[in-house]
Protein backbone atom coordinates (compact mmCIF):
# COMPACT_ATOMS: atom_id res chain seq x y z
CA UNK A 1 0.00 0.00 0.00
CA UNK A 2 1.45 3.74 -0.80
CA UNK A 3 1.61 6.21 1.32
CA UNK A 4 -1.49 7.81 -0.38
CA UNK A 5 -3.65 4.92 -0.33
CA UNK A 6 -2.39 4.18 3.63
CA UNK A 7 -3.37 7.79 4.27
CA UNK A 8 -7.04 8.11 2.59
CA UNK A 9 -7.46 4.70 4.74
CA UNK A 10 -6.69 5.82 7.69
CA UNK A 11 -8.83 8.68 7.39
CA UNK A 12 -11.81 6.72 6.75
CA UNK A 13 -10.90 4.58 9.85
CA UNK A 14 -11.27 8.01 11.37
CA UNK A 15 -14.40 8.78 9.95
CA UNK A 16 -13.30 11.97 8.78
CA UNK A 17 -12.43 14.09 5.19
CA UNK A 18 -7.94 15.36 4.85
CA UNK A 19 -6.88 18.41 4.50
CA UNK A 20 -4.01 18.46 1.76
CA UNK A 21 -2.13 21.53 2.47
CA UNK A 22 0.11 22.83 -0.71
CA UNK A 23 3.20 25.89 -0.27
CA UNK A 24 5.33 26.62 -2.98
CA UNK A 25 8.93 25.26 -2.61
CA UNK A 26 11.33 27.76 -1.95
CA UNK A 27 9.43 30.56 -0.47
CA UNK A 28 10.00 32.97 0.65
CA UNK A 29 13.37 30.76 0.27
CA UNK A 30 14.81 27.46 0.49
CA UNK A 31 15.60 27.63 4.50
CA UNK A 32 12.07 28.80 5.49
CA UNK A 33 10.41 27.05 3.13
CA UNK A 34 12.22 23.83 4.66
CA UNK A 35 11.21 24.68 7.71
CA UNK A 36 7.34 25.05 6.64
CA UNK A 37 7.48 21.53 5.20
CA UNK A 38 9.13 20.07 7.80
CA UNK A 39 6.40 21.65 10.64
CA UNK A 40 3.35 20.69 8.05
CA UNK A 41 2.67 17.21 9.40
CA UNK A 42 2.37 18.16 13.49
CA UNK A 43 0.05 21.32 12.21
CA UNK A 44 -2.31 18.92 11.07
CA UNK A 45 -1.81 18.36 7.23
CA UNK A 46 -2.38 14.90 5.86
CA UNK A 47 -1.12 15.48 2.61
CA UNK A 48 1.33 17.88 1.50
CA UNK A 49 1.57 19.44 -1.87
CA UNK A 50 4.32 20.81 -2.55
CA UNK A 51 4.75 23.28 -5.61
CA UNK A 52 7.14 23.29 -8.45
CA UNK A 53 8.30 26.70 -9.15
CA UNK A 54 7.86 27.84 -12.68
CA UNK A 55 7.65 31.11 -14.30
CA UNK A 56 4.28 31.01 -15.92
CA UNK A 57 1.73 29.16 -13.60
CA UNK A 58 -1.07 29.52 -15.98
CA UNK A 59 -3.26 28.01 -13.76
CA UNK A 60 -2.29 29.87 -10.49
CA UNK A 61 -3.75 32.93 -9.65
CA UNK A 62 -1.34 36.11 -8.19
CA UNK A 63 -0.52 35.12 -4.62
CA UNK A 64 0.79 31.63 -6.11
CA UNK A 65 2.63 32.68 -9.05
CA UNK A 66 3.78 35.59 -6.89
CA UNK A 67 5.75 32.65 -4.57
CA UNK A 68 6.72 30.95 -7.29
CA UNK A 69 8.70 34.49 -8.57
CA UNK A 70 10.44 34.71 -4.70
CA UNK A 71 11.41 30.88 -4.80
CA UNK A 72 12.99 31.56 -8.39
CA UNK A 73 14.72 34.76 -7.54
CA UNK A 74 15.99 33.31 -4.62
CA UNK A 75 17.76 30.18 -6.70
CA UNK A 76 15.17 27.56 -5.99
CA UNK A 77 15.00 25.14 -8.62
CA UNK A 78 14.24 21.54 -9.27
CA UNK A 79 17.24 19.81 -7.74
CA UNK A 80 16.50 21.75 -4.24
CA UNK A 81 12.73 21.14 -4.40
CA UNK A 82 13.69 17.43 -5.02
CA UNK A 83 16.46 18.45 -1.93
CA UNK A 84 13.86 18.91 0.10
CA UNK A 85 11.66 16.20 0.21
CA UNK A 86 14.73 14.19 0.54
CA UNK A 87 15.47 15.79 3.55
CA UNK A 88 11.73 15.43 4.82
CA UNK A 89 11.81 11.61 4.39
CA UNK A 90 15.17 11.84 6.92
CA UNK A 91 12.46 12.31 10.06
CA UNK A 92 8.55 11.34 8.22
CA UNK A 93 8.12 8.37 6.27
CA UNK A 94 4.40 8.35 6.47
CA UNK A 95 2.91 11.98 5.86
CA UNK A 96 2.07 11.60 1.73
CA UNK A 97 3.91 14.59 -0.85
CA UNK A 98 2.45 15.31 -3.91
CA UNK A 99 4.46 17.17 -6.68
CA UNK A 100 2.61 19.98 -8.54
CA UNK A 101 2.55 21.94 -11.51
CA UNK A 102 3.94 22.36 -15.13
CA UNK A 103 5.16 19.76 -17.21
CA UNK A 104 8.00 22.53 -18.60
CA UNK A 105 10.42 22.25 -16.30
CA UNK A 106 9.92 18.40 -15.41
CA UNK A 107 11.11 18.29 -19.45
CA UNK A 108 14.21 20.53 -18.64
CA UNK A 109 15.35 18.18 -16.09
CA UNK A 110 14.84 15.22 -18.12
CA UNK A 111 11.25 13.20 -17.51
CA UNK A 112 13.32 9.89 -16.71
CA UNK A 113 15.60 11.51 -14.66
CA UNK A 114 13.09 13.46 -12.63
CA UNK A 115 10.80 10.15 -12.69
CA UNK A 116 13.96 8.56 -11.03
CA UNK A 117 15.28 11.19 -8.84
CA UNK A 118 12.02 11.95 -7.36
CA UNK A 119 11.08 8.35 -6.87
CA UNK A 120 14.26 7.74 -4.80
CA UNK A 121 13.64 11.28 -2.82
CA UNK A 122 10.25 9.77 -1.63
CA UNK A 123 7.54 11.99 -3.58
CA UNK A 124 4.79 9.93 -4.16
CA UNK A 125 2.26 11.63 -6.60
CA UNK A 126 2.57 14.19 -9.20
CA UNK A 127 0.13 16.89 -10.24
CA UNK A 128 1.26 18.30 -13.75
CA UNK A 129 -1.37 20.57 -14.48
CA UNK A 130 -1.02 21.11 -17.96
CA UNK A 131 0.03 17.26 -18.88
CA UNK A 132 -2.96 15.82 -20.50
CA UNK A 133 -3.26 11.83 -20.39
CA UNK A 134 -2.86 11.94 -24.78
CA UNK A 135 0.41 12.95 -24.05
CA UNK A 136 1.99 11.54 -21.26
CA UNK A 137 3.19 8.66 -21.97
CA UNK A 138 6.90 9.36 -21.82
CA UNK A 139 6.68 10.96 -18.72
CA UNK A 140 3.55 8.32 -16.90
CA UNK A 141 5.20 5.59 -18.00
CA UNK A 142 8.48 5.98 -15.55
CA UNK A 143 6.69 7.85 -13.22
CA UNK A 144 4.88 5.01 -12.25
CA UNK A 145 7.87 2.67 -12.70
CA UNK A 146 9.09 4.90 -9.82
CA UNK A 147 5.89 4.04 -7.51
CA UNK A 148 4.42 7.40 -7.91
CA UNK A 149 1.12 8.10 -8.51
CA UNK A 150 -0.59 10.00 -11.36
CA UNK A 151 -3.34 12.62 -10.21
CA UNK A 152 -5.76 14.03 -12.38
CA UNK A 153 -7.62 17.23 -12.60
CA UNK A 154 -11.17 17.91 -13.23
CA UNK A 155 -13.29 20.25 -13.70
CA UNK A 156 -17.25 21.73 -12.80
CA UNK A 157 -16.97 22.07 -17.04
CA UNK A 158 -15.56 18.78 -17.32
CA UNK A 159 -17.88 15.91 -19.32
CA UNK A 160 -18.98 12.54 -18.19
CA UNK A 161 -17.23 10.83 -21.22
CA UNK A 162 -13.55 12.96 -20.53
CA UNK A 163 -13.75 11.84 -16.66
CA UNK A 164 -14.15 8.13 -17.80
CA UNK A 165 -10.84 8.86 -20.14
CA UNK A 166 -8.97 10.95 -17.21
CA UNK A 167 -10.22 8.79 -14.27
CA UNK A 168 -9.15 5.31 -16.46
CA UNK A 169 -5.42 5.31 -15.71
CA UNK A 170 -5.10 7.68 -12.65
CA UNK A 171 -4.27 6.44 -9.20
CA UNK A 172 -4.08 8.04 -5.68
CA UNK A 173 -6.57 10.34 -5.89
CA UNK A 174 -8.38 12.38 -8.60
CA UNK A 175 -7.89 16.57 -7.66
CA UNK A 176 -11.72 18.50 -7.95
CA UNK A 177 -11.07 21.91 -9.53
CA UNK A 178 -14.44 23.47 -7.76
CA UNK A 179 -14.20 26.83 -9.48
CA UNK A 180 -14.08 28.00 -13.51
CA UNK A 181 -10.92 29.87 -13.62
CA UNK A 182 -7.61 30.12 -11.95
CA UNK A 183 -6.43 29.65 -8.23
CA UNK A 184 -7.85 31.38 -5.18
CA UNK A 185 -9.91 34.00 -7.38
CA UNK A 186 -13.56 32.58 -6.35
CA UNK A 187 -15.11 29.55 -3.87
CA UNK A 188 -17.90 27.20 -5.47
CA UNK A 189 -20.96 27.00 -3.47
CA UNK A 190 -21.47 23.96 -1.38
CA UNK A 191 -23.73 22.46 -3.30
CA UNK A 192 -22.55 22.66 -6.49
CA UNK A 193 -19.18 20.52 -4.87
CA UNK A 194 -21.38 17.96 -3.58
CA UNK A 195 -23.52 17.20 -6.94
CA UNK A 196 -19.69 17.67 -8.16
CA UNK A 197 -17.96 15.22 -6.18
CA UNK A 198 -21.15 12.69 -6.65
CA UNK A 199 -21.25 12.47 -10.65
CA UNK A 200 -17.11 11.83 -10.01
CA UNK A 201 -17.77 9.11 -7.73
CA UNK A 202 -19.86 7.43 -10.35
CA UNK A 203 -16.72 7.10 -12.47
CA UNK A 204 -14.13 5.80 -10.40
CA UNK A 205 -13.41 4.87 -6.59
CA UNK A 206 -10.37 6.79 -5.97
CA UNK A 207 -10.70 9.27 -3.01
CA UNK A 208 -11.62 12.89 -4.31
CA UNK A 209 -9.91 15.66 -2.90
CA UNK A 210 -11.41 19.31 -3.95
CA UNK A 211 -9.70 22.44 -4.18
CA UNK A 212 -9.22 26.14 -5.81
CA UNK A 213 -11.13 28.87 -3.59
CA UNK A 214 -11.50 27.02 -0.59
CA UNK A 215 -9.95 30.09 2.23
CA UNK A 216 -11.63 29.47 5.48
CA UNK A 217 -11.48 26.68 7.94
CA UNK A 218 -15.31 26.88 7.96
CA UNK A 219 -14.88 26.51 4.02
CA UNK A 220 -12.51 23.43 4.29
CA UNK A 221 -14.46 21.62 7.14
CA UNK A 222 -17.61 21.99 4.74
CA UNK A 223 -15.54 20.60 1.86
CA UNK A 224 -13.96 17.72 4.40
CA UNK A 225 -17.82 16.81 5.18
CA UNK A 226 -18.83 15.80 1.33
CA UNK A 227 -15.23 14.77 -0.74
CA UNK A 228 -12.48 12.75 0.93
CA UNK A 229 -9.88 15.86 1.14
CA UNK A 230 -10.30 19.81 1.39
CA UNK A 231 -6.74 21.20 -0.59
CA UNK A 232 -5.76 24.87 0.60
CA UNK A 233 -3.12 26.39 -1.02
CA UNK A 234 -3.53 30.57 -2.14
CA UNK A 235 -4.82 31.07 1.39
CA UNK A 236 -1.98 29.18 2.84
CA UNK A 237 0.57 30.85 0.77
CA UNK A 238 -0.54 34.46 1.41
CA UNK A 239 -0.35 33.74 4.62
CA UNK A 240 4.07 33.10 3.70
CA UNK A 241 3.71 36.60 2.04
CA UNK A 242 1.73 38.46 4.77
CA UNK A 243 5.13 38.34 6.97
CA UNK A 244 7.12 39.89 4.26
CA UNK A 245 8.22 43.42 3.66
CA UNK A 246 7.93 44.97 0.33
CA UNK A 247 11.17 44.01 -0.51
CA UNK A 248 10.21 40.09 0.33
CA UNK A 249 12.30 40.04 3.44
CA UNK A 250 10.15 38.36 6.61
CA UNK A 251 8.97 40.83 8.53
CA UNK A 252 7.28 38.43 11.06
CA UNK A 253 7.08 34.77 11.74
CA UNK A 254 6.80 33.38 8.28
CA UNK A 255 6.54 29.72 9.92
CA UNK A 256 4.69 30.13 13.09
CA UNK A 257 1.99 32.58 11.05
CA UNK A 258 1.70 29.94 8.38
CA UNK A 259 1.92 26.96 10.45
CA UNK A 260 -0.58 28.29 12.60
CA UNK A 261 -3.29 28.92 10.00
CA UNK A 262 -2.49 25.07 9.20
CA UNK A 263 -3.54 24.01 12.49
CA UNK A 264 -6.72 26.25 12.32
CA UNK A 265 -7.55 24.31 9.48
CA UNK A 266 -6.54 21.11 10.52
CA UNK A 267 -8.79 21.46 13.70
CA UNK A 268 -11.72 22.64 11.86
CA UNK A 269 -11.42 19.91 9.15
CA UNK A 270 -11.34 17.28 11.83
CA UNK A 271 -14.78 18.02 13.75
CA UNK A 272 -16.13 17.26 10.27
CA UNK A 273 -17.63 13.86 10.05
CA UNK A 274 -17.34 12.62 6.38
CA UNK A 275 -20.42 10.95 5.72
CA UNK A 276 -18.58 9.14 2.70
CA UNK A 277 -16.07 7.69 5.09
CA UNK A 278 -16.83 3.80 5.76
Amino acid sequence: MSRIEARFAALRAEGRGGLVTFVTAGDPDTELSTEILAGMPAAGADIIELGMPFTDPVADGPAIELASGRALAGGHNMVRTLAMVRGFRETDNETPIVLMGYYNPIYAYGPERFAADAGSAGVDGLIVVDLPPEEEAEFSVPARAAGMDMIRLVAPTTTDERIATLVENASGFVYYVSVRGITGTSSAAAGDIESNVARIRKQTDLPIAVGFGIRTPTQAADVAGVADAAVVGTAIVEKVAGALNEQNVPAGDVVGDTLGYVSQLAEAVRSARNGNAS
